[in-house]
């Protein structure tokens, strides 16, 4: 992508994210975020159809520029894997935001692709596993475990007081894998 673009695209990102810890995400309008960047609102529209989509495209800088993925899962293992808590740590210091995207209407969009991260992510695990036998195709798998991640994130972000992102990055994972199997 041309050097030019990405600067835009991160400038609008970055002033989105400004905008919305001064003043709440619900009062920031598309003139606002193009005054702060430095461009007209046409050069916003040119980039992007919505303020929805931009906060999709600015979760997801954050969320890589902080080091939060989904990705590298590599085994499913008893305890909560370390970059599912990263992830977690990220959505719990942008709660105010991610509250809205859970609980507002209108923020489908976002939603759309954290769902999407997840999918990916439970895919490229079971996929690895590709030498066990399934029962249920791999892409009814990964929308069965998205849709239960982004449940689990939304109540834990319901909670007052919230809970640690540890905890609730262990709710995520025994929701993933079940209730542990008691040993005789």
């Amino acid at each position: 992508m041309d050097a030019r673009i990405v600067r835009t695209r991160r400038a609008l990102q970055e002033a989105l994210f400004e905008l919305a810890r001064e003043r709440g995400i619900d009062h920031v309008s598309i003139s606002d975020i193009a005054e702060r960047a430095g461009v007209n609102r046409t050069t916003f529209y040119q980039h992007y159809s919505d303020k929805e989509t931009l906060l999709a495209d600015a979760l997801d800088l954050v969320a890589q520029d902080s080091g939060a993925t989904l990705e590298g899962i590599e085994e499913w293992a008893d305890e909560a894997p370390e970059v599912l808590v990263g992830y977690l740590r990220h959505v719990d210091h942008h709660a105010d935001l991610y509250r809205r995207v859970f609980l507002e209407p209108g923020y489908g969009v976002v939603l759309a692709r954290l769902r999407q991260h997840v999918h990916d992510a439970v895919h490229e695990i079971a996929d690895a596993a590709a030498d066990r036998p399934r029962e249920v195709p791999l892409e009814v798998i990964a929308a069965g475990v998205a849709g239960s991640v982004i449940g689990v994130i939304g109540a834990w972000l319901q909670r007052e007081p919230r809970d640690s992102p540890e905890d609730a990055a262990m709710w995520v994972w025994r929701v993933v894998l079940g209730p542990p199997i008691p040993t005789p």
